[in-house]
């Protein structure tokens, strides 16, 4: 039996403003890492696909925004029980995009080879380093994720204006992955 410490899980900061530039940062810890009490760690999940999955869910903008409209200061799970995550698999059609663009920005130090090779990746190699690469599967994940949610443009567009602290650039991006994403040239 492998206890939870032996697999990656999700780990988030504890504390978690809605002043802040983002009120959710999460990431995953490799296996056998430890972490201390200001960070909320995740135990149950097993399956490396639906990690990834939520990962990236939980690092939206969209799931942000509905997340800051709730917390003050302290990220609890009873917030999170609350958060309304599309329960997706793979046999969806919008899974497959969001795990490999993760798993791609996750994935960029030994540490992950077995997580890597997990999810199709063949090693940490493939992860994405290049900070311009890396900006643009945020984007290209946040405008799935907006498409998945059901948002319209002009919603998305709302959402973006509610983080004051994020660059602009960063917004713009996300709102072009957002439209291209609609036109069906990001898959």
């Amino acid at each position: 039996q492998k206890l939870p410490y032996e697999n990656s899980r999700i780990a988030y900061r504890a504390i978690g403003r809605s002043v802040d530039s983002r009120t959710m940062i999460a990431t995953l810890l490799p296996p056998r890492t430890f972490a201390g009490h200001s960070l909320n760690v995740s135990v149950g999940i097993n399956d490396s696909n639906n990690l990834l999955y939520l990962l990236s869910i939980f690092n939206s903008f969209t799931l942000d925004f509905v997340l800051r409209q709730r917390v003050s200061a302290n990220l609890t799970l009873y917030y999170l029980l609350q958060l309304p995550v599309p329960r997706l698999s793979e046999k969806d059609l919008a899974f497959r995009p969001i795990v490999t663009r993760a798993a791609r920005l996750i994935c960029t130090t030994p540490e992950f080879d077995d997580l890597a090779k997990e999810v199709g990746l063949k090693s940490h190699k493939d992860g994405a380093k290049d900070a311009l690469e890396r900006g643009k599967l945020r984007a290209e994940l946040d405008g799935l994720i907006a498409h998945l949610y059901g948002l319209t443009e002009e919603e998305f567009a709302y959402i973006l204006t509610t983080f004051p602290l994020v660059p602009d650039p960063v917004k713009i991006a996300a709102q072009n992955a957002f439209r291209n994403v609609e036109k069906g040239l990001i898959k």
